[in-house]
């Protein structure tokens, strides 16, 4: 079996101007995007235009990058300055409510999987976007310290107590909501 091609390699020739090999790049990676953008910027709805606008501009910058530097930090600035610039459009949006229109409360029963995604999501989402942003390149993307310091143009130190902190909130928004009344915490938590 023939091993994919890697993402440096296809960088240097969707640059020269290969269409396939921007679509495979583009195909790879728009999960991860996707993730990362839905993360950061904290709505499902949100994310989904957030994330057609990273993938835009990975189409148009890639032959910037090129060679320059490793792919995946590239991309993941680009999601990361793409869920950033929809969290700014958002602030200048009028916010819904959280009611149907005829006055009765938006509830349902939900599965607890679910239930749990949508606490940390929650979780996140509360946290300043400084940390989150540096929690979810970190945890969501599994990047290394120094990668995402260069994608947040950052001293590495700086990531490192970002990210700390990040968690240090996550675990008490979620300790918090462990311990609400009706879900009952377990000796594991």
């Amino acid at each position: 079996m023939q091993r994919p091609e890697p993402d440096e390699a296809l960088a240097r020739r969707a640059a020269r101007g290969d269409r396939t090999a921007l679509e495979i790049l583009l195909d790879r990676h728009a999960n991860r995007v996707h993730a990362v953008c839905r993360r950061v910027v904290g709505d499902p709805d949100d994310a989904l235009d957030a994330t057609p606008e990273a993938m835009i501009a990975i189409a148009r910058g890639v032959s910037r990058v090129a060679g320059r530097s490793a792919f995946t930090t590239w991309l993941y600035r680009v999601a990361t300055n793409a869920a950033l610039d929809e969290l700014r459009r958002k602030r200048r949006r009028p916010r819904p409510t959280n009611e149907l229109p005829d006055g009765s409360p938006a509830a349902g029963l939900i599965d607890d999987a679910v239930a749990a995604r949508l606490d940390v999501d929650q979780a996140l989402a509360a946290l300043p976007v400084g940390y989150r942003v540096a929690v979810v390149l970190r945890d969501l993307g599994d990047l290394d310290y120094p990668a995402i310091a260069e994608i947040l143009d950052l001293p590495v130190g700086t990531v490192r107590s970002r990210i700390a902190r990040g968690r240090a909130q996550l675990k008490a928004a979620l300790g918090n909501l462990v311990a609400t009344p009706g879900r009952p915490r377990t000796d594991d938590e």
